[in-house]
């Protein structure tokens, strides 16, 4: 009854934060501006945001395929309809609670594959990595691309909110250098006394958990295709990229825009989503303040926003639904016999 108290109270949160930014948004805008974004809804080319959701199916295709390659070396071969089907559960389980869809994903390969837990989610925690690395990589690529814009954007109300949220933080470092010191103090204790806890239930969850992360780690130094999974790490940022830039052919304002807005958009939305679970609220307000810095009109800019936010959310959201009921169906077939599988 705690947990789900626990669980139900972060998604209020969540949900409220989104709330509180289409406010913070909207409060300020005059009749005449609202009914200019319910009119680019109404007048909006929905065949575009298809499109975008075909081209995002596809991106998870790939990760599907990049995960099984990481899950190769460790000797398993999960079928694709599984991995495939708990790679977009994953995605639905996100919406929720952050990060509640990397376990998910994996509870579903260990509970139809038997992969065990902890292997499958060092495997998700490299990947999270590469995203990590790919994002940063993207921020590098978009920061050049526009450096003539850098001056607009350091008076934009992303980067001033960003900076007010960092000066409130008296010597941040120090922060940093405490987190890392405690979990230092508890590696050093856990290693110097182990031969008294080593029979703890306890010690074995975290050495277990310790050596599934390794052999994550080492599943990428082992991949048996370097090339696929070089190949597939990209594409699925370059599907990331089509999939946005390719709605904003949807409105004729924004539908003379390239592929170098696109990607900024991409990067500056990815943080809006970090920063607020699922980026209910604050993707679409980021977006307008983006598209402002390519002279979109405000109102313009945030309808676009939501209609990303909504293609992309509808996209997990149905396909989530789907893979739920269709997983338990397709094994139950497979194996013969019915199965009580609740995901």
């Amino acid at each position: 009854m705690k947990k789900l108290f626990l669980n139900a109270s972060k998604i209020i949160f969540f949900l409220s934060l989104g709330i509180f930014f289409i406010w913070l948004f909207m409060h300020n805008l005059t009749p005449e501006e609202k009914k200019e974004i319910y009119s680019s809804f109404i007048g909006a080319n929905y065949w575009w945001i298809l499109l975008s959701i075909f081209i995002g199916i596809l991106s998870h295709i790939s990760r599907t395929i990049r995960w099984k390659l990481l899950l190769e070396p460790m000797g398993y071969n999960p079928r694709f309809n599984n991995t495939f089907l708990a790679v977009m559960i994953g995605y639905f389980a996100n919406l929720a609670l952050p990060r509640l869809g990397e376990v998910t994903r994996c509870g579903i390969l260990t509970r139809y594959e038997k992969i065990p837990l902890q292997k499958a989610f060092g495997t998700v925690v490299t990947e999270r990595a590469l995203d990590l690395i790919s994002l940063s990589l993207a921020f590098v690529i978009n920061f050049f691309i526009h450096i003539d814009k850098l001056n607009l954007f350091k008076e934009s109300s992303i980067f001033k909110t960003v900076r007010q949220k960092y000066d409130q933080i008296e010597n941040p470092g120090y922060i940093y250098w405490i987190t890392l010191f405690f979990f230092a103090i508890v590696l050093f204790t856990l290693f110097k006394f182990r031969n008294r806890i080593s029979h703890t239930k306890f010690y074995k969850k975290i050495k277990e958990v310790i050596l599934g992360f390794w052999e994550g780690i080492k599943s990428l130094i082992k991949i048996k295709k370097p090339f696929w999974f070089v190949f597939h790490s990209i594409f699925i940022w370059i599907a990331y990229l089509l999939m946005t830039w390719v709605v904003f052919f949807s409105l004729p304002e924004t539908s003379h825009l390239g592929l170098d807005v696109g990607l900024a958009v991409l990067v500056f939305g990815s943080i809006g989503i970090v920063i607020i679970q699922g980026g209910i609220g604050i993707y679409p307000w980021i977006v307008a303040e983006i598209l402002a810095l390519f002279f979109i009109s405000g109102t313009k800019g945030y309808a676009m926003g939501w209609l990303l936010w909504i293609g992309q959310t509808l996209m997990v959201i149905l396909a989530g639904i789907f893979s739920m009921i269709l997983l338990p169906v397709l094994n139950n077939k497979i194996n013969g016999k019915p199965e009580n599988h609740q995901i």
